[in-house]
């Protein structure tokens, strides 16, 4: 008869724990910033911030998912894969006047049809993502 196996070792998680505080902090600094500047994008950092702290704080997870006021979108995302139609507006709108300035730029057509692909492909994505929670029945 063979003993019990021991439980598997945490040294792993011990390690990259403050690793993902660290850069948990990181996202959620760039994530206010993305609130209060209108080029940057604010919520995906929070998303990623909640990510990080789900391995090293379930505190600071907690505090991110109940903001009030970006924690139901963090929330939605995270849980249902879902995007706010507002958001998804302001998102392709932003990816189109970037690609507009691209086009004014006139930079090589590879890297002109290569941001356009990149810019479609992100916009698709985006467009088909669910509106809120799945509703049954």
């Amino acid at each position: 008869m063979n003993p019990p196996e021991p439980p598997p070792s945490s040294w792993p998680y011990s390690l990259t724990r403050p690793f993902f505080f660290v850069l948990g902090l990181v996202f959620v600094g760039m994530g206010v910033v993305g609130y209060i500047l209108p080029v940057m994008p604010g919520t995906i950092f929070l998303i990623l911030a909640a990510a990080c702290f789900a391995r090293s704080s379930r505190r600071l997870e907690a505090w991110v998912e109940k903001h009030p006021k970006f924690g139901s979108t963090v929330v939605n995302w995270r849980r249902h894969g879902a995007i706010p139609r507002k958001a998804k507006y302001l998102s392709i709108g932003m990816m189109a006047i970037s690609f507009a300035g691209v086009a004014i730029a006139h930079p090589p057509v590879l890297w002109f049809w290569a941001i356009a692909a990149i810019l479609f492909a992100c916009a698709l994505f985006v467009a088909t993502r669910p509106e809120g929670p799945k509703v049954s029945g």
